[in-house]
């Protein structure tokens, strides 16, 4: 059997199970690409995820497809990836949707809106469900195919200058939050702020901003913000799950061969699943260590979260009335969440609230 019929018939499954599979079309046009990434490179899980997706992708290739991955500001900033990709500046961008709601809301919905899904049932959604045609059909506006390329998992609330009691302290507050969550937060008063992940240290620090939320334990710890400011709560309600994209300049995926498409799809998933575990494996150890440094973590007080879920629902609400390529795949999000809520109670969730109740030998 030939390495297309290897890929052919082995599928996904097989193609991740063996972790590396064969190279295909060794003998074909070899086609280089650069990425531009959303992310900087000292965060090495998400920014990491690009890499790992660029580097099998010249594994399964056999060398024959290199992509060049290029941290934020080489080629363009942050925002600029999905312009940089729909002109064709770089065939591909690797970034979190929700980045770009000021062109069109719907950018969120594939990457976490507030109050959305978790990680598995946004995987259930994207893979299983309507999501991947959903919001391919969406990026295809902008001349872009997207591919989910890493995710992080439930995110914490971030890092507070000074301790959250109640809504009243979200009046006023200067909190870097990225993306859509930030015309939530609006609704109780406070002031988002759209920061690049390099620059909020330097922001806490000097006081320009009240707080900030980037990802989580590993890579909060790695830009040192408990250096900064002492109360770091959960949980991040505007993201129970990020997921990342890769983004795809239309006319360059159309111009590979269908074995290089193969390949993209391939270790597109391989990534995904690679930073979901790397972060599930990182996190508790960080976590460790900030409380062993004094860290003061702490949950949100309920009446943040009941009133943040009723601004999330009103501005829902809002666009199902005024933006159509919402609506569209909001109502279809929706629909899917409440299933899985429902199925979640039972097994799953029963499980797990049984043993974080209990202490283990």
């Amino acid at each position: 059997m030939d390495r297309r019929s290897i890929i052919k018939h082995a599928g996904l499954a097989g193609v991740l199970a063996a972790g590396a599979a064969p190279a295909v079309h060794a003998q074909g046009a070899s086609v280089r690409w650069r990425l531009a990434s959303s992310f900087p490179k000292p965060l090495d899980t998400i920014y990491g995820g690009a890499e790992v997706f660029a580097k099998k992708v010249g594994e399964l290739t056999g060398g024959k497809f290199q992509i060049s991955v290029h941290a934020v500001g080489e080629l363009m900033p942050a925002l600029g990836v999905v312009d940089g990709v729909q002109q064709g500046s770089v065939e591909a961008g690797h970034t979190a949707g929700y980045y770009f709601f000021g062109k069109n809301e719907t950018f969120a919905i594939g990457a976490a809106i507030s109050f959305g899904m978790n990680t598995r049932q946004l995987n259930a959604w994207w893979f299983e469900g309507n999501g991947k045609k959903l919001t391919r059909e969406f990026y295809a506006k902008y001349g872009i195919v997207d591919f989910a390329c890493g995710d992080t998992g439930a995110q914490m609330g971030g890092w507070f200058r000074k301790e959250v009691k109640g809504v009243e302290d979200f009046k006023g507050l200067k909190f870097r939050i990225g993306g859509f969550a930030g015309r939530v937060i609006e609704r109780l008063g406070a002031v988002p702020q759209n920061i690049p992940g390099g620059e909020i240290y330097q922001a806490l620090e000097k006081g320009t901003i009240d707080a900030a939320e980037w990802i989580g334990p590993y890579d909060d710890q790695k830009l040192g913000f408990n250096k900064v400011a002492p109360y770091y709560y959960y949980p991040g309600w505007w993201e129970g799950t990020l997921q990342l994209d890769l983004l795809v300049n239309q006319k360059a995926y159309d111009a590979l061969s269908a074995e290089y498409k193969a390949v993209i799809d391939a270790a597109t998933a391989y990534a995904h699943i690679d930073m979901q575990t790397k972060y599930d494996a990182r996190n508790p150890t960080a976590l460790k260590q900030l409380v062993g440094a004094k860290t003061k973590v702490l949950p949100f007080p309920k009446t943040v979260l009941d009133a943040s879920f009723k601004a999330a629902m009103e501005i829902y609400a809002e666009l199902d009335g005024k933006n159509p390529d919402w609506k569209k795949i909001y109502d279809d999000y929706k629909a899917f969440q409440k299933d899985q809520i429902l199925w979640s109670r039972f097994a799953e969730g029963r499980f797990d609230s049984f043993i974080q109740s209990v202490k283990l030998p």
